[in-house]
């Protein structure tokens, strides 16, 4: 497909059809050892976030204190189990996300999106930096409907912020999660096994107070 095409979503009879068996990876995070798929403890809480190349991305939050695990995937589209050159042919519908599974004692949903929109930059649509495609479009998953509404808030805040400082709207797809797949394992922490691998992440240089989100929670 064209470059302009791989920046519209797939319509109907466009997407790959994908296959039936998920994708392997390991058992534990290359990082920390925590484990990549559930069950995770009780007290961890799960969102899903996409913020151009999951490479960096994923570095970002499994840096983050409180952070348990982390692993990359692909998320919004309509192809089940899709590989990586699917995604990146633009006919899966998908972005590259990164699951943060957090712990809720040490770390509240505010400062894991607070993390999310200052290390991206969230007005840019179907791209992020040089990098141009649907997989690339910043997103956020949640798994229920108060975490869902708590991200809005976030983005509203986020916006107020951005506005300030001369930035557009912000363009990022919030919705609840339908599934998450993961990638390949070779792209799990990939900047762990490769350190000096392409990372891609930069944010817009203006920050946001997320009290007020973490004061709704409360």
């Amino acid at each position: 497909m064209a470059l302009l095409d791989k920046l519209s979503m797939p319509q109907v009879g466009q997407a790959l059809p994908g296959r039936s068996t998920p994708i392997p990876v390991a058992a534990t995070h290359y990082v920390n050892g925590a484990p990549l798929q559930s069950p995770f403890p009780a007290q961890m809480r799960q969102v899903i976030v996409g913020m151009g190349c999951f490479w960096g991305a994923e570095r970002k939050f499994w840096e983050l204190p409180g952070v348990y695990s982390t692993a990359v995937g692909y998320a919004g589209g309509v192809t089940p189990n899709p590989t990586y050159e699917e995604v990146c042919s633009g006919r899966t519908g998908h972005t590259e996300v990164v699951l943060v599974v957090y712990d809720t004692t040490a770390l509240d949903l505010g400062a894991v999106m607070k993390c999310f929109w200052e290390n991206h930059d969230p007005t840019q649509g179907m791209r992020q930096g040089n990098d141009r495609g649907t997989q690339y479009r910043s997103a956020v998953y949640t798994l229920d409907e108060t975490e869902l509404e708590l991200v809005n808030r976030s983005l509203a805040l986020y916006q107020t912020a951005l506005t300030q400082s001369g930035y557009g709207a912000i363009t990022t797809e919030v919705s609840a999660l339908d599934t998450f797949y993961y990638a390949e394992d070779y792209h799990q922490q990939y900047l762990a096994k490769v350190p000096n691998g392409y990372c891609g992440i930069g944010g817009t240089g203006v920050g946001c107070d997320m009290r007020g989100l973490v004061a709704a929670q409360s």
